[in-house]
C-alpha cells in the first residue's frame, strides 16, 4: 500500500481527508453491491464522491486504487474493472472518442477459494439464480454470443419456463428475473432494424465477456455435452 500512500503526497490533503475518502467509496462499493444484487457500480458515481468536495482531477483515481487495494487486503474482495460492451450493431460508426470513465464500471468477486466460499459465504437462497443465469448465458454463447428474443423464449419455453409467468415457484417473475440478467451487465439488449421490421437481441454484455465469467459458462456447456454424451452410450 505504499505506492498508494506516495501517489497521495502530491495533493494538498491531509491523512484524515484521504482517509476519510478511501472509506466512503469502500462504504459506497460494500452497499451499492448488497443494495442492487451485484449490479455493476459505474466508475463516474465513485468519481462523483470525490469531486463533490475536492477538485484535484487526478484524486478520483488515487482514491480508487487505494479503495480497491484495501477491499482486497481488509475484505477479501477483488474489485474488478469492466470496460463496458456495445451492441455489435452499434460497435461501427461510435465515436472513438467516447469517455473512457463513462464506459467503466466496477464489481466485486470474492478472492476466497471456491470450497471455502461455498461452505461460509454462499447464500443457498440464490443458487437458483445462479442457475438461471448460467442456463441463459449458456443459450447465448451457443448461438454465437447474440440470439433474437423469439429464439431464447424458444428455448427457454422447452425448459419449462414461460414469459407470462409471473409466480414461477422458484423465480417468481421470469420476465423480471431475466431483466436482472441486463441490469447485472450479463447480458444486453439491441434493437435491430430491418425490412420486416424491428428484432430485439440478446447479446453477452461485458460481465459474460469477462474471463472467469466466460470460462465457466465453457465449462458449463462443457459438462452438459458430456453428460449427453454419456446418456446416448448407456441407450
Amino acid at each position: 500500500m505504499a505506492s498508494a500512500r506516495e501517489d497521495f503526497s502530491q495533493f494538498d490533503i491531509s491523512k484524515e481527508e484521504k482517509d476519510k475518502l478511501v472509506a466512503e467509496v469502500i462504504r459506497y462499493v460494500l452497499f451499492k453491491t448488497h443494495q442492487n444484487s451485484g449490479c455493476p457500480i459505474k466508475r463516474d458515481e465513485l468519481t462523483q464522491l470525490v469531486t463533490k468536495n475536492y477538485r484535484q482531477r487526478a484524486l478520483p483515481a488515487v482514491v480508487i486504487n487505494e479503495a480497491k487495494e484495501r477491499l482486497s487486503s481488509i475484505f477479501g474482495y477483488e474489485m474488478r474493472e469492466l470496460q463496458r460492451s456495445r451492441p455489435s450493431s452499434t460497435n461501427q460508426g461510435r465515436s472513438s472518442q467516447q469517455s473512457v470513465a463513462d464506459a467503466k464500471s466496477y464489481i466485486l468477486i470474492s478472492q476466497l477459494p471456491a470450497d471455502v466460499y461455498r461452505k461460509y459465504v454462499e447464500d443457498v437462497n440464490t443458487t437458483h439464480l445462479t442457475g438461471f443465469t448460467f442456463v441463459i448465458l449458456g443459450v447465448v454463447h451457443l448461438a454465437g454470443g447474440k440470439i433474437p428474443e423469439e429464439n431464447l423464449w424458444h428455448h427457454l419455453r422447452r425448459m419449462g419456463f414461460s414469459d407470462s409467468d409471473e409466480i414461477h415457484p422458484v423465480l417468481g417473475n421470469v420476465k423480471q428475473a431475466l431483466e436482472a440478467l441486463v441490469q447485472q451487465r450479463y447480458l444486453q439488449k439491441d434493437k435491430v432494424n430491418g425490412p420486416e421490421g424491428s428484432t430485439l437481441f440478446y447479446e453477452l454484455a461485458e460481465r459474460a465477456l469477462d474471463a472467469p465469467v466466460n470460462d465457466r459458462i465453457k465449462e458449463y456447456i462443457s459438462q452438459i455435452v458430456k453428460k449427453d454424451a454419456a446418456t446416448v452410450d448407456v441407450d
